[in-house]
């Protein structure tokens, strides 16, 4: 559903370097202003892609403020509901927040094994959180429902415990976002066969 940004991840001839690039990591729509970007051009930002909003927070991601502007907004109001905060928060602030929020300090292109994860207790946890299992695989979490992230989309559903303590991959910040109001746009799949289903 959408497209990411986190910087140029390629050298001069194209080959994938790097796992990201400086502290702005955002999620576009996929078409905007009939805007045309190549998928690894070196000197530009190199185009990421996610299933949906879940899994774009779940990756460290918050919503542009550009081409998804409402939508950034009301993450931002909501971020900054949850902070207390008398003005809303600065894009720079949501970005500080979020990358040390995402990755240990490490290098590399992969960095799977530097992300950071956190406990919670499942009950405490809005719909729209990707938690991880035993397998360290992506789980999100709907009111009712726990689905398994596939590169299809979210799948074999399972009733949503109603307790325990479960390893967080959404960061705290993009959680307190969906604890106060923040809404993610997720993938058809999440609602089973009916695309127009609710979120």
């Amino acid at each position: 559903m959408f497209t990411g940004n986190r910087g140029c991840l390629v050298d001069d001839s194209g080959e994938v370097v790097r796992h990201h690039r400086g502290q702005l990591w955002i999620t576009c729509i996929t078409e905007y202003k009939e805007w045309r970007f190549p998928l690894a051009r070196p000197g530009r930002w190199t185009p990421l892609f996610f299933l949906d909003d879940a899994s774009a927070l779940a990756a460290g991601h918050r919503p542009c403020g550009l081409c998804r502007r409402d939508t950034y907004l009301s993450y931002r109001d909501a971020v900054s509901r949850a902070a207390r905060s008398p003005e809303p928060l600065r894009a720079e602030d949501l970005n500080r927040r979020l990358s040390a929020e995402r990755l240990t300090p490490g290098r590399g292109l992969d960095r799977a094994a530097d992300r950071m994860v956190w406990t919670a207790e499942l009950d405490r946890l809005p719909a729209g959180t990707v938690i991880v299992d035993e397998e360290r695989s992506p789980r999100l979490l709907l009111d009712d429902l726990l689905l398994t992230f596939t590169f299809a989309g979210w799948a074999k559903p399972q009733p949503r415990p109603d307790a325990g303590v479960v390893r967080v991959l959404t960061p705290p910040t993009s959680v307190a976002a969906l604890c106060h109001g923040f809404r993610p746009a997720l993938h058809p799949s999440a609602w089973g066969s009916d695309p127009a289903g609710p979120g």
